[in-house]
């Protein structure tokens, strides 16, 4: 991580409207462990100058690994807190855009269900809120608050700043309907799964099979790491994550076109 980006982000941490974020910001930013391995895993899939869509930037870690690798960033966040926090990061970097809104099936505008206390799983996705009722490690989870929030598509992102090389989804529950705004495929995509809603994975295994020929792959929670090397079919990918107790929890599910 750069020197620049350590100062802001130990700024960031004593900022008393930045407190809900701070865990994040411990987490994301200077593990120099996990930034080699994620680095490694996105380098699979963007070279140099190539674009990439990040979808629920949060506090930005994956643009920060994106930009290590020389991508050109789209970064969109919903979140007037976490867009605080990414335009201290990379307001200066040319090659960064950052757009305040979500990412749905149409534009327009949607609730965003906001968790005070834990703004990783702030959602659009009140079935997701449902599912995490109860669950076991969702246990004092809390959505508080609700704001309406902007909706752009993947479509629209597509047809006014062209075509990614990779589109990285984390939208907490909202995967499929952010996919169900794309109408042609991309070369190399992720998006998040929990198995408290592994509906919603194969919703996006089925959207995704009918827009190209695609091979998957999974990495669990924050490993960072694929777990087969190489790329299955969507019903194998399917009766994989089926096969997940529920302590596996989260993880993202890799596409490419093969």
């Amino acid at each position: 991580m750069p020197a620049s980006h350590c100062t802001t982000v130990d700024r960031l941490k004593d900022d008393p409207r930045f407190i809900a974020l701070r865990r994040s910001l411990d987490v994301y930013y200077g593990d120099v462990d996990r930034e080699i391995a994620m680095d490694a895993l996105y380098g699979r899939f963007l070279s140099k100058s190539a674009l990439a869509f990040d979808i629920g930037a949060h506090v930005g870690d994956r643009i920060a690994s994106f930009r290590r690798l020389g991508a050109r960033v789209v970064a969109l966040e919903p979140q007037p807190d976490c867009m605080a926090v990414l335009d201290a990061l990379y307001c200066c970097d040319g090659a960064v855009t950052l757009v305040s809104q979500a990412c749905g099936p149409r534009p327009g505008e949607i609730e965003l269900h906001i968790n005070s206390a834990n703004p990783t799983v702030t959602t659009a996705s009140s079935a997701f809120i449902t599912a995490a009722d109860g669950a076991g490690g969702w246990e004092g989870q809390v959505w508080d608050r609700r704001i309406t929030v902007s909706v752009t598509t993947l479509d629209a992102l597509i047809a006014e700043l062209g075509m990614p090389a990779f589109i990285k989804i984390d939208v907490e529950g909202f995967e499929a309907d952010v996919l169900a705004g794309l109408s042609k495929p991309v070369p190399a995509l992720s998006f998040e799964f929990t198995t408290i809603q592994r509906d919603v994975a194969y919703r996006c295994l089925e959207q995704l099979q009918r827009l190209g020929p695609y091979g998957f792959d999974i990495a669990l929670g924050e490993s960072q790491r694929l777990t087969f090397e190489n790329w299955l079919s969507a019903d194998d990918m399917r009766a994989h994550i089926e096969s997940l107790p529920h302590e596996a929890n989260s993880g993202d599910v890799y596409a490419v076109l093969v």
